[in-house]
């Protein structure tokens, strides 16, 4: 469920609330009783849950604890004897 920040225009009162989508806005300031909520715009969250998500867990990646291979050595060619002189 996303949660929603609210502030009061009337007392200045910040609250967070666990509401789902479709649930009405919040209009009453549970602090001072008016009907000065006004949803702001905040940044959303996520958490990652359970065991990995790591940097070491996406395919393809090298384990941790694990060397790489030597890269092999490319001999030289002669000049001019390839395509990138």
């Amino acid at each position: 469920m996303p949660t929603y920040e609210y502030v009061c225009k009337d007392c200045g009162h910040h609250l967070s609330v666990e509401q789902r989508m479709s649930d009405p806005r919040l209009t009453d300031c549970p602090h001072c009783g008016k009907p000065g909520l006004e949803r702001q715009l905040s940044a959303g969250g996520f958490a990652l849950k359970g065991s990995g998500w790591y940097q070491t867990d996406f395919k393809g990646g090298s384990k941790a604890g694990e060397s790489k291979p030597e890269a092999a050595a490319v001999p030289s060619c002669p000049a001019g004897g390839c395509a990138c002189h």
